[in-house]
């Protein structure tokens, strides 16, 4: 029997870049938390100490400030692109580049008309993300399934995966949705609900065919697609929104492999009254629960599409 070195890969985490765009007198603020990590031949580093290949963890943060400001942040997809292709380029032993990047939104004070110039709050709410994965034909895969392991045409002769999302957007319908008929056992005592409350904090997570996207455009339009289909959909199950939710994507956005979900159920149960006899609850107080909570996950993808494990590998949880 031999022992190995294993998979591995190594990076500078949560450099929170932020980048003001002050051409003009009124400026843009672009907020990122920014992950970078390097996969490769660096078994030496682990297996004898030996850091002559390594680019340091601090030079990767270094980057990820100097390309904010020499490259600019037109959107976090091209931002991660240009960092991943950066590193493969400087580090001969990387066989590829994954960088992750979430955006947090900032809106302007809202002074005058359309805002200050140059003052700003702090937006709540869903946060924008995105994983790229840069690195040679070996490092990857087929990005566009044509079998040639050339990618989609990247400009770098590099293949790139670009995993697109959000987080954190907490949903919820206070009626529309039902949940009964399931499979009962000696312990169940869930009751029935022919209308209840349906909520979540919702993760999505969609990776694209290619790398010829209008980033900021698709995901606005992804975003209110997915808001849209929670709206409207009548819900048996939350199985059921977010399959609804993931087809209409795929359906408007051919651009778009698959799309992954990870959905908590924030369960709202109604509170109980009984002790109160002049005290009617007819489907109006409700005490919100945080645990334990139902997690649904679920993907909704394209058959005729390769998967592309590369794309996901080392990417938090489900998603």
């Amino acid at each position: 029997m031999s022992i190995v070195l294993g998979p591995n890969q190594y990076g500078k985490a949560e450099n929170r870049v932020v980048r003001i765009t002050r051409d003009t007198a009124r400026h843009e603020i672009t907020d990122l938390n920014v992950s970078t990590s390097l996969r490769g031949d660096f078994a030496d580093a682990h297996t004898t100490g030996d850091q002559a290949k390594v680019l340091p963890t601090d030079t990767q943060k270094n980057t990820a400030f100097i390309y904010a400001k020499k490259h600019g942040v037109a959107s976090p997809e091209d931002y991660a692109l240009t960092l991943g292709h950066r590193f493969l380029d400087v580090t001969p032993a990387a066989t590829s580049a994954r960088i992750e990047v979430e955006q947090y939104a900032w809106d302007r004070i809202p002074v005058g008309d359309g805002g200050h110039d140059h003052a700003f709050v702090r937006r709540g709410g869903d946060v924008r993300t995105t994983v790229v994965t840069v690195g040679t034909s070996a490092g990857t895969g087929d990005i566009d399934g044509d079998g040639d392991g050339d990618g989609d045409g990247d400009s770098n002769g590099r293949e790139a995966h670009v995993i697109s999302g959000l987080k954190d957007l907490v949903v919820l319908k206070s009626t529309g949705s039902e949940f009964k008929g399931y499979l009962r056992d000696e312990y169940t005592t869930l009751q029935e609900a022919d209308d209840r409350i349906l909520a979540t904090s919702l993760v999505a997570r969609w990776r694209y065919l290619g790398t010829d996207v209008d980033w900021n455009k698709t995901y606005d339009s992804v975003r209110d697609t997915l808001l849209e289909l929670f709206a409207r959909t009548y819900s048996r199950a939350l199985q059921e929104s977010l399959h609804a939710m993931g087809t209409a994507v795929l359906e408007r956005h051919p651009d778009v492999a698959e799309i992954r979900f990870s959905a908590p159920n924030k369960h709202h149960f109604a509170v109980d009254f009984s002790a109160f006899p002049d005290v009617e609850n007819d489907g109006e107080v409700f005490i919100a629960a945080d645990r334990p909570y139902g997690l649904i996950e679920a993907s909704v993808v394209r058959d005729d599409v390769p998967e592309a494990p590369e794309a996901w590998l080392a990417t938090p949880g489900f998603c």
